[in-house]
C-alpha cells in the first residue's frame, strides 16, 4: 500500500513523533511518500531527521514552473475537480484568521502534491494537525478523489477554531484521529454530530529506544530537566519564577531547560533578573539521544504548560522511570495520575508549581523510583508504537483507494465532491466502512 504523509514542515525537531511513526509504518509494510511545505528553517541536531530530509519532496522548492505543470495537470484530468477544490477554497476564506489569498496559495500547494499523489499512485493522504496542511491535504482529496485523513493534537487547532474551518476538513476527511478524550471532546464543540463518528482515538506512540532504555540505578537528589519549545504557552516563565522562590528558600535544585524559540531572549533577562544564573541551563536544542540522557539524569521532568494536547515529552520521561511534574490542564491529567506518577498543578500558579518541585526534592528515594515506575508500566501498557500504528494502517487499509481506481485520476477525481467513496460506490460512507472494517471502538479502553 502507498501513502503520503504531507506535513507543512518535515522534519522538524519539536515532531519526532512524526517521524516515529512514519518509519513504524514501513516496518509494517506500507510504502510512504514523504512530502512536506518546506524544510526545516533551524539546523537539524537528529541523525534520523537529517537522513529524513533526503528522504522528503518539497513542495516550495523550486521556481513556478512546478506550479503551472500541476495546474496545466489538474485541466487535463479534470476541470470539475480543479472547480469543485476552487469553490472550498474560497469558501475557506470566510471568517478565516488568515487573509483571503493564503487559501489560493493552499490551493497551489494542493494541486503540486495533487500531482505527486497521482504520479505515485498513492492511496491515502495522511496529516498531523488540523491547521493549513490539513486544508491542502483536503484540497488534495477533491482534487483527485484520494481519501485524506489527519491527526488533532492541540492545542494549536483550539486557540481559533471557528477560523480553521475545522468542520469543511473533517466533512471531507476519511476519519480524524484525536489523541486524547479532551482532544475529541474540544472537536465535537465546533463539529455537527452527524460528523463526530469520524473521531478515532489514536495514542500516540513510543519507540524502542525509549521504552527499552535501561533504568538508572541511582536518583538524582537536585536536578530537574525541561524539554520543549521556548514559547508563551509552555509556561517557561511561570517556571522560573517558582524557581526564583525555591532559591529564596535556600531549596538546593539545578533545572537544565533543553529547546530553543522566541522566548528564549526574556528567560535569559528573568533569569539574569532573578539572580538564577548557577541554577538554570538553557542548553539548546537536543536530539533523541541527548533528550534520553538528560531525562535519565534528572529527579524529575517539568512541563509549566498553559495548553497542552497530550505532550509526548512527557510520556518519554515517563517512559524512561522519570516521575513528571505538569500543569492539570488539555490532555495531560489523562497521561499523569498525580501523586502515582508525578505532580499535577494549577497553570499558571509560580506558588503552586514551587511546592510540587519542592515535594519532590524532598521525597524519599524511594518514593521516586515508585512513581518512575508507575508512569513507565503505565506508558508501555499505552503507548508503544509496536502497538499503536498497526490500528492506525488498518484504517489506512479499509479506505484506501484499489489500484485501478487510482489508475484513472480524471474518473476518481470526479467522484470526490461527493460524500461516497469513489472506489467501492454503492452508497457506502467512509465511516461506515471505517467503523466496519477497523474495529476501533475499544482502543482507549483499559
Amino acid at each position: 500500500m502507498r501513502v503520503c504523509y504531507f506535513v507543512t514542515e518535515y522534519p522538524a525537531i519539536s515532531q519526532t513523533f512524526i517521524r516515529r511513526e512514519i518509519v513504524e509504518m514501513e516496518r509494517n509494510g506500507i510504502s510512504i511518500l514523504r512530502v512536506s511545505l518546506r524544510g526545516n528553517d533551524r539546523p537539524l541536531v537528529d541523525p534520523d531527521d537529517i537522513r529524513e530530509k533526503a528522504r522528503t519532496r518539497y513542495i516550495l522548492d523550486g521556481g513556478k514552473m512546478k506550479f503551472i505543470a500541476a495546474l496545466a495537470a489538474a485541466l487535463v484530468r479534470s476541470p470539475m475537480a480543479l472547480a469543485k477544490a476552487a469553490s472550498v477554497a474560497i469558501g475557506m476564506m470566510r471568517r478565516s484568521s488568515r487573509p483571503a489569498p493564503f487559501h489560493l496559495i493552499y490551493l497551489a500547494e494542493a494541486l503540486v502534491l495533487a500531482h505527486w499523489v497521482i504520479e505515485e499512485k498513492v492511496q491515502h493522504i495522511h496529516t498531523h494537525y488540523g491547521t493549513n496542511g490539513a486544508e491542502v491535504a483536503m484540497l488534495c482529496h477533491l482534487l483527485t478523489g484520494v481519501p485524506y485523513s489527519f491527526t488533532v493534537h492541540g492545542s494549536d487547532e483550539f486557540d481559533r477554531p471557528e477560523y480553521l474551518g475545522l468542520p469543511a476538513k473533517v466533512k471531507h476527511a476519511a476519519f480524524v484521529g484525536v489523541v486524547s478524550s479532551f482532544t475529541g471532546g474540544q472537536l465535537r464543540r465546533w463539529l455537527p454530530v452527524e460528523d463526530w463518528h469520524k473521531l478515532l482515538p489514536l495514542r500516540c506512540g513510543l519507540a524502542a529506544d525509549f521504552l527499552n532504555s535501561p533504568q538508572p540505578r541511582s536518583v538524582p537528589k537536585s536536578r530537574l530537566v525541561a524539554v520543549g519549545r521556548l514559547s508563551r504557552e509552555k509556561g517557561h516563565l511561570i517556571l522560573i519564577q517558582a524557581l526564583a522562590i525555591l532559591m529564596r528558600e535556600g531549596v538546593p535544585f539545578e533545572l537544565t531547560l533543553a529547546g530553543d524559540g522566541p522566548l528564549r531572549p526574556q528567560l535569559e533577562r528573568a533569569i539574569r533578573d532573578l539572580g538564577l544564573e548557577r541554577h538554570v541551563e538553557l542548553a539548546g536544542w537536543m536530539n533523541n539521544a541527548e533528550v534520553r540522557v538528560a531525562i535519565q539524569g534528572a529527579r524529575a521532568l517539568v512541563l509549566p504548560s498553559f495548553m497542552e494536547g497530550v505532550p509526548i515529552v512527557l510520556m518519554e520521561a515517563m517512559a524512561l522511570g522519570r516521575p513528571v511534574i505538569a500543569t492539570h490542564v488539555g490532555g495531560i491529567p489523562e497521561l499523569v495520575a498525580d501523586r502515582e506518577s508525578g505532580w499535577l498543578v494549577p497553570a499558571g500558579s509560580p506558588e503552586r508549581l514551587a511546592d510540587a518541585i519542592r515535594q519532590c526534592l524532598n521525597a524519599p528515594d524511594a518514593v521516586i523510583r515508585a512513581m518512575g515506575a508507575s508512569g513507565r508500566d503505565y506508558v508501555r501498557a499505552r503507548h508503544d508504537i509496536t502497538r499503536e500504528v498497526p490500528k492506525l494502517a488498518a484504517l489506512f487499509k479499509a479506505g484506501a483507494w484499489e489500484d485501478a481506481a487510482i489508475a484513472d485520476g480524471a474518473e476518481a477525481a470526479e467522484g470526490a465532491a461527493g460524500d461516497e467513496h469513489p472506489a467501492y460506490g454503492r452508497g457506502v460512507r467512509m465511516g461506515e466502512l471505517i467503523a466496519l472494517r477497523s474495529g476501533h471502538s475499544g482502543w482507549m479502553k483499559g
